[in-house]
């Protein structure tokens, strides 16, 4: 196990020797990495998100007269924080905040602001117009597939489950959730995946309920008879008779913190659902065969339901990480915007199953190269744990739970470095399987 003070000192220096690339691009990190530009992933399916943030939040009193219910605070941090990252790591590109209620407080904090590789901007109001309004309001800056989320709720599902396998004939596809109570929310009648029935806030029976996450086609809000009105009152029921509403039930950690109770509990639920174990995988060997210094689409050949392992990896809740040595920079065979350009692939490939990655790092060094600038102790290359100890410091990641698979004693060697199991995986066998065994 690292303890802070070695963790310190096998850290300090890596930050500009790291690569740290995801959604077609090296970032620039918090320690000021070079940025290369590459290309955008080619996976064109939900890379917007409009989080609804213009509401008063009358039940919460006095908590929402100085401040919007979405910047309350939670865990010493802003509600929304919390809900932008979590929605930005699913490889989103675009996130819009339709505000209303001191809506100049929430432009100040996140307006034309990069988080988590997303770029956020604010659409005030003028006036409340209800959630098909804003949405209505903002349609010129719409995508032809997007996210819709509530701005006071947090429901942590992979929402990348919610864009595979669209319907023939669909407007909008709704994250649902089983409750005790159905009064609090929208109640719905579902017939395997479609909503014949949607009803808001009728029954306190027991049943699946509206969890306040819409994957929706834009080309609805632009047929919209009126620039006012509510999704959950006017629109969602009448896509429900006339076949167009579609639904899936999660059994994830949901909060709404419209209420006081619900906001105290927020307070120390919020942080600690968020913090999560994470899985590292080794690229070569591991997510494709390893043919020697792989580096472009064409050369990539998945592993046995490697796609799918990620995907279960999602839906379970954890952080993935591809942690790779890419001594083919070094040696002068590709360069770094190669890497980047088929990471942008990968994420492509994986989005086109419900999967993603939320950060790719890699070494481009190795102790042979001509060029001094890789021919360094950089402290990233695997035996040595520093991809690892990169993203433990970019994210809010739980050591209890992480893992490495591996294929080779290197890779094993860095998660030991930093006192996570390491597991062993082999060429032939099925990734989704080995994954699903680990994480039981």
């Amino acid at each position: 196990m690292v303890i802070s003070g070695e963790h310190d000192k096998v850290y300090s220096g890596l930050e500009d020797r790291i690569r740290h690339s995801y959604r077609g691009a090296i970032e620039d990190a918090p320690f000021g990495s070079k940025i290369l530009k590459g290309s955008r992933s080619l996976h064109q399916t939900a890379k917007q998100a409009c989080i609804l943030v213009g509401g008063r939040g009358t039940r919460l009193g006095e908590l929402t007269v100085a401040s919007p219910k979405p910047l309350l605070p939670v865990g010493g941090r802003p509600f929304l924080d919390y809900l932008i990252e979590n929605v930005a790591r699913h490889n989103i590109e675009e996130i819009l905040l339709l505000s209303g209620y001191r809506s100049a407080d929430i432009e100040t904090r996140y307006h034309d602001v990069m988080i988590r590789g997303a770029r956020v901007r604010c659409i005030p109001e003028a006036e409340p117009r209800g959630t098909a309004g804003a949405l209505w309001y903002a349609r010129a800056a719409l995508q032809d597939r997007f996210f819709v989320l509530n701005g006071d709720t947090l429901f942590d599902i992979n929402l990348l489950d919610l864009t595979v396998a669209e319907p023939a004939d669909w407007m909008v596809r709704i994250a649902l959730r089983f409750s005790s109570n159905r009064a609090q929310r929208g109640q719905v009648t579902l017939r395997k995946d479609q909503i014949t029935d949607f009803a808001e806030k009728n029954s306190a029976d027991p049943g699946i309920i509206n969890a306040g996450i819409y994957f929706m086609r834009r080309e609805l809000i632009e047929g919209l008879r009126a620039p006012t009105g509510s999704l959950e009152e006017q629109v969602f029921p009448e896509l429900a008779r006339r076949g167009l509403l579609f639904g899936r039930v999660y059994d994830r950690p949901f909060i709404d913190i419209g209420l006081p109770r619900d906001l105290a509990y927020a307070n120390e639920a919020v942080p600690r659902w968020l913090t999560r174990p994470a899985a590292f995988l080794d690229r070569d060997g591991v997510l494709n065969r390893d043919k020697g210094y792989v580096h472009r689409p064409d050369q990539f050949e998945w592993m046995i339901n490697a796609k799918q392992a990620v995907k279960i990896l999602n839906d379970r809740g954890l952080f993935v990480f591809v942690v790779t040595n890419q001594a083919g920079i070094a040696r002068g065979y590709y360069a770094d915007e190669d890497v980047v350009n088929l990471h942008a692939w990968v994420a492509s490939e994986l989005a086109s199953v419900g999967a993603h990655v939320d950060g790719f790092y890699y070494c481009p060094h190795h102790p042979d190269a001509a060029d001094p600038v890789y021919n360094i102790a950089c402290g990233c290359r695997k035996p040595d744990p520093g991809l690892i100890l990169r993203a433990l410091a970019d994210w809010p990641i739980r050591r209890e739970g992480s893992f490495l698979i591996g294929d080779k004693i290197s890779d094993l060697d860095a998660a030991t470095a930093v006192g996570i199991p390491g597991h062993f995986f082999q060429v032939g066998e099925d990734l989704a399987t080995t994954v699903t065994k680990i994480i039981q």
